[in-house]
């Protein structure tokens, strides 16, 4: 690992440099001075989805969801919980396919809530359904754990 990562922003977007040894102190934005970990999920669309998963040098997670569906409502918490329980190894976004159909139907949504562990803008693993607060965090660090085998 470098000594410096790359973090966007969940707030503006902008790409900060910070050192990998100071991720867990409250590092903050160059450009709007909110804090780069905010232990919830960040709302993803369009190009910041892009930007988050291309230019973020820790792993993002995107939870594929939609209002109407009941199984997301019940796991939205429970994810707003692994979040605030993975940062700052992990960043954890949502994506709303009704507001967001384009990225849905890019990485084949059929089901949701659907989540897409993403590494270097590249996807690594998927699960599909619901989950509670600690089998997201198991599932997370397992795919993290076996992408970061040879």
């Amino acid at each position: 690992m470098s000594d410096t990562l790359e973090i966007v922003c969940p707030q503006c977007a902008t790409v900060n440099r910070i050192p990998a040894s100071r991720t867990g102190d409250g590092p903050k934005c160059g450009q709007c001075h909110q804090g780069l970990f905010t232990a919830h999920p960040v709302e993803l669309g369009g190009a910041g989805f892009r930007r988050h998963l291309e230019r973020n040098d820790i792993p993002v997670v995107v939870d594929f969801w939609a209002p109407w569906c009941g199984p997301c409502r019940m796991m939205a918490p429970e994810y707003a919980a692994a979040a605030a329980e993975l940062e700052p190894g992990v960043r954890l976004a949502k994506v709303n396919t009704d507001a967001e159909p384009a990225l849905g139907g890019e990485f084949g949504i059929r089901s949701i809530p659907t989540l897409i562990y993403f590494r270097g803008g590249r996807e690594v693993a998927r699960h599909s359904g619901a989950m509670g607060r600690a089998d997201i965090a198991r599932w997370v660090r397992s795919v993290g754990a076996a992408a970061r085998q040879p």
